[in-house]
């Protein structure tokens, strides 16, 4: 539990206040019986009322001072445990955005999303659990089997000899909770996997009709959830009735052994009656701290999980590199080659390069590595062999404040969040007054003012209230609005008619005059005025030059632009 340690450190003044707040109140409820005994044996015997008022009142005035200083305490713990859930929630999502592509692929969007919710409440819940019942609970036993312990040790030894057999029963137990909890979470992510893409994808499943098939592996999901759920409650549930089971035998025997020691004249029945209420708080405490055993074994497979994120190590660290070299190249690959897995080439051999204000177009089939060129040029991934360059610096020497800041990009699969126009366009980086340029050349400005509020026009999540060609625009307004050195439109001009995608062209041409554009398209009308082009296929470069050059060289390209067009193109 070293990390809920690290995190509740910058706390612990405020915990320590609030247990010791916890162990006052907790301590003058010990009394409560004691004064009880007292009463009994002593002051009834003088038969003065006014004195059994006023211990009574002790009694009360006791019962009070406890109930206002754990009430005080447990608020004190609600708030370290807030505080420290924050703390632990804003770091753990601090670094899932820092993950690198790769480390959110081995962890999976879904595992991620449930580290950060689940995970993070499992913890919440045992950090608030600790400071109201860790304290309390011991101190409860303690004192309690020390006090029974004076009154009459004899009966105390015969309720204590129950009490290992209710340690090992929790310790052994407890030990095989915490993978069994551990293996629920992965059921957690893998049903939350399940349901993150049949939000996405809800209109295709309805226009499929496919729910039917989405409730079978919906339900595939929760019954395997269900399933580790159950092993591991039954497992835990083992506990309270094994602990119920000894403590009633130990309070059986403590009656029983009573009973005879009371008929000969040894005890006397005051001390059995505040030995049975001593004996009810010490099951008190054990129940809590089977509880406290059962939060463990739950917070502790979640702190592993998050602890698995947080020391996650950074794999596209900042390399050492030599000065950048002037050679007029803004960008550069040379002989790259990369995969996913390890196993095969994702992408094979891959050389060009594009001047600065220059334009590439990348052409091929689905599945030919168009977007994986440009997440290694963007270092989403890093290059298996060979070196991507921009202005002469391998990718691998810029940090990420430089780097990204370089580029500007309309991706396949890009949001729109609930919110106004502007605020999508701009996305919190201050550019209101590129706002309109930005749409004007992206041909949104038109839709746009025709909102009766114009770009303080809401949104819905994911731009379900948009067409899908005006969505596209937006993104490529959000694109430009900076003016990046490095435009990447990642076939972000599907969903746009030929009229409206050759006036989207022509308008970068002439307001995007210094930009280097990367445009991947399926259509050839979209790359054909580009200065270079390439054609993949299968992960290799199978063509490379102008429009004009790759129609007499390229046969891949050329039977791409006669299926589209016949062979012309039409403006």
């Amino acid at each position: 539990m070293r990390l809920i340690l690290k995190y509740l450190r910058p706390l612990f003044g405020r915990m320590s206040f609030g247990l010791s707040i916890k162990s006052i109140g907790t301590l003058v409820e010990l009394a409560i019986p004691y004064i009880l005994s007292y009463i009994l044996k002593n002051v009834v015997t003088q038969q003065s009322i006014a004195l059994i008022v006023a211990w009574g009142m002790a009694m009360v005035g006791c019962s009070v001072f406890a109930c206002v200083f754990n009430i005080w305490a447990n608020r004190l713990a609600a708030g370290v445990a807030r505080d420290f859930s924050e703390r632990l929630r804003n770091d753990l999502f601090g670094r899932t955005i820092d993950l690198s592509a790769a480390q959110t692929d081995s962890f999976t969007v879904a595992s991620l999303e449930s580290r950060i919710t689940t995970d993070t409440y499992n913890v919440h819940g045992f950090v608030n659990m600790m400071q109201r019942m860790g304290v309390r609970a011991p101190i409860m036993l303690i004192g309690g089997i020390a006090i029974t312990l004076v009154m009459d040790s004899y009966l105390a030894l015969s309720m204590l000899a129950v009490l290992p057999f209710i340690f090992i029963t929790v310790y052994f137990i407890s030990k095989k909770g915490v993978p069994l909890y551990t293996r629920v979470q992965s059921s957690v992510d893998k049903m939350i996997g399940v349901v993150r893409e049949d939000a996405q994808g809800i209109r295709v499943i309805k226009a499929l009709s496919k729910e039917r098939y989405e409730h079978l592996r919906y339900d595939k999901a929760n019954s395997a959830l269900v399933r580790d759920e159950k092993r591991a409650g039954i497992t835990m549930g083992l506990v309270n009735p094994v602990m119920t089971l000894l403590m009633n035998i130990g309070i059986v025997s403590v009656i029983a052994m009573s009973a005879s020691r009371v008929a000969a004249g040894t005890s006397d029945s005051e001390t059995v009656i505040a030995f049975i209420q001593y004996f009810t708080m010490i099951s008190t405490a054990m129940m809590s701290v089977t509880r406290i055993f059962n939060m463990y074994t739950k917070s502790s497979a979640s702190a592993r999980r998050i602890e698995e994120v947080l020391n996650t190590p950074e794999d596209l660290k900042v390399r050492s590199g030599d000065k950048a070299e002037n050679t007029g190249i803004h960008i550069e690959f040379d002989h790259v080659s990369f995969s996913y897995l390890g196993k095969h080439d994702n992408l094979t051999d891959i050389s060009f390069s594009l001047p600065k204000g220059g334009s590439l177009g990348i052409i091929g089939a689905t599945g030919s590595g168009k977007t994986t060129l440009i997440k290694l040029l963007m270092r989403f991934y890093d290059v298996s062999e060979g070196c991507i360059k921009i202005s002469g610096r391998d990718v691998r020497t810029i940090p990420k404040y430089e780097l990204y800041p370089m580029f500007g990009a309309a991706m396949q699969n890009d949001f729109i969040f609930g919110g106004t126009v502007a605020d999508n366009i701009s996305f919190m980086r201050g550019l209101d007054g590129s706002l309109h340029s930005a749409s004007k050349t992206a041909q949104a400005e038109e839709f746009i003012t025709s909102f009766s509020e114009g770009f303080e026009h809401m949104l819905s999540p994911k731009g379900t209230n948009v067409s899908g060609g005006q969505r596209q625009r937006l993104l490529i307004a959000r694109a430009i609005a900076a003016k990046p050195d490095i435009l990447i439109l990642d076939d972000s001009s599907s969903a746009l008619d030929y009229k409206t995608d050759a006036a989207l062209r022509q308008a970068l041409k002439n307001d995007m005059k210094g930009t280097t554009v990367i445009t991947v398209a399926q259509r050839v009308s979209s790359v054909k005025d580009c200065y270079t082009i390439i054609v993949l296929d299968n992960g290799k470069m199978i063509g490379l030059g102008t429009h004009a050059e790759l129609m007499r060289r390229c046969t891949e390209y050329r039977e791409i632009s006669d299926s589209q067009m016949g062979g012309a193109i039409i403006e």
